[in-house]
């Protein structure tokens, strides 16, 4: 019979949790450990556990490593962790996308042009030369962050280039629905985060096949 699998960050976390004690690392393989536990730990922040909360996750792990006797089965709880995840990363992101959807809309008070779609963008220098098509293949240099400036890897934005001219440097704020939703794309992107750009179009290759958005944008 299959077990069915926990979600990815319960699984990854356990690591984290494996001592209800705090103390600083101090051998090379306990630094080693607490670096794990801070990389898969980042994706418990959704969550927003207690420390009662912690402290079970904790004490499952431990019987589970040390092969004791578990208090519950957690077969029977499959449901309820699916749950759990479900209604508070959703509770998160929804606060997430209502501190957004202010940034967006203090963005446009302050001049910048919200299209159809939802994306705001202000041209920081106007360009000279042509617009990219959709099918065109753009090279930019550009410069992302969160709301709160926290540099982040690149994302496409096909409708945002077609509004701007070689040369042109133009700002985008784009909400969630438009970049990673309510899932983000954890450490860095919490799910509902607007993502904020700088986008300098330096020039197009017209007639690719391939859409802007499939090809990478090469940094100049």
């Amino acid at each position: 019979m299959k077990k069915k699998l926990l979600p990815l960050a319960i699984v990854g976390a356990l690591s984290l949790v494996g001592c209800s004690k705090t103390k600083e690392p101090k051998t090379e393989e306990e630094k080693a450990m607490y670096s794990v536990g801070v990389m898969f730990g980042s994706r418990l922040n959704q969550l927003q556990l207690t420390d009662e909360e912690l402290d079970s996750l904790s004490q499952g792990l431990r019987d589970s490593a040390k092969n004791e006797k578990q208090k519950v089965d957690p077969m029977q709880y499959q449901q309820k962790i699916q749950d759990i995840f479900k209604d508070r990363m959703a509770k998160q992101a929804g606060d997430v996308k209502k501190k957004g959807q202010e940034f967006l809309d203090k963005f446009v008070a302050e001049g910048a042009t919200k299209t159809a779609s939802g994306l705001a963008y202000k041209h920081v220098k106007e360009g000279t030369g042509p617009s990219p098509k959709e099918t065109d293949t753009v090279k930019v240099h550009y410069h992302g962050t969160l709301m709160d400036g926290t540099v982040f890897d690149s994302r496409g934005w096909t409708e945002g280039v077609q509004l701007m001219k070689v040369g042109g440097t133009t700002k985008f704020v784009i909400p969630s629905d438009l970049a990673y939703g309510d899932t983000g794309a954890p450490p860095k992107i919490k799910g509902g985060d607007t993502l904020v750009f700088e986008v300098e179009l330096i020039s197009i290759s017209q007639g690719q096949e391939a859409p802007a958005a499939q090809a990478p944008a090469k940094k100049k």
